[in-house]
């Protein structure tokens, strides 16, 4: 079954840093392409977006790719007239957008890289949806995805992330509210711990842990005894993006293995 057939996607952050396993935004731009759906894939790095787009053309899908640094608000305005240049229309926007480097709790924060933190997790993805609600509304629907964390609802000891994200589940609340007259739907996932190359790799070249200590550290905090992987996370956005979901707007949903459920 084709979820996704003839729909048209932008998938935000569909590149990813390189490491051993796949990240959340490359893997669901695959899994999109593979129900159907013919996909826009950005980045900042547009090596990284070409790299997604080539491997979906080569499994035979559609694709193109296009580099985009999303802090700046033309360039998210960019990105949406692209995909209607390429598709016609955007039927699915997804923001796999998140960055945490820098971060600190509270009495030891930066107010210059929590503003940069805010800016590049929450009003870039502000951005892509003011941008796009337009082109959704002008055709009769459409259907958003929101990349947030559970750190959004729990402590997490970096604030700026966890503010931002926070940020996040209030912005996919008010955009479902205000637009479901339109037939325009938004939910968010909320993340767990995800066996990615950022979450890995990057943060054990951060604090010069071994990457094998460091899965086994956090294997060990997910009930279900084991992180999870980005197609997991892009299950879940397959789903909301799809008419599987046809009647949800304004969920939040955790993707975490029951790291909520124990955290209450």
């Amino acid at each position: 079954m084709s979820r996704l057939a003839g729909k048209k996607a932008i998938v935000v952050g569909a590149g990813q840093t390189p490491g051993e396993t796949i990240g959340n935004g490359r893997a669901t731009a695959l899994l999109f392409a593979r129900e159907g759906a013919a996909v826009l894939c950005v980045d900042r790095d547009p090596a990284r977006a070409e790299e997604t787009a080539a491997l979906i053309v080569a499994e035979g899908g559609a694709a193109e790719a296009h580099g985009a640094d999303i802090g700046g608000e033309a360039a998210c305005a960019g990105l949406i007239a692209a995909a209607v240049a390429a598709f016609g229309r955007v039927d699915i926007l997804h923001n796999n957008v998140g960055v945490g480097g820098g971060d600190a709790p509270v009495e030891k924060s930066d107010p210059g890289m929590f503003d940069k933190i805010l800016h590049l997790n929450l009003t870039a993805m502000m951005q892509t949806i003011k941008h796009v609600l337009p082109v959704m509304r002008g055709q009769g629907g459409g259907a958003i995805v929101n990349v947030s964390s559970l750190a959004s609802i729990a402590p997490a000891g970096i604030i700026a992330y966890e503010v931002s994200k926070a940020g996040v589940n209030k912005l996919t609340t008010s955009v479902a509210a205000l637009n479901a007259r339109h037939g325009i739907r938004c939910n968010a996932i909320l993340p767990g711990l995800i066996d990615t190359p950022m979450a890995i790799q990057g943060w054990a070249g951060l604090s010069g842990e071994a990457q094998a200590d460091l899965r086994e550290k956090r294997n060990a905090r997910v009930p279900m005894g084991r992180m999870g992987t980005a197609w997991d996370v892009a299950h879940a956005a397959l789903w909301l993006a799809s008419d599987d979901a046809r009647f949800v707007t304004g969920a939040l949903l955790p993707v975490d293995g029951g790291q909520s459920v124990r955290l209450g």
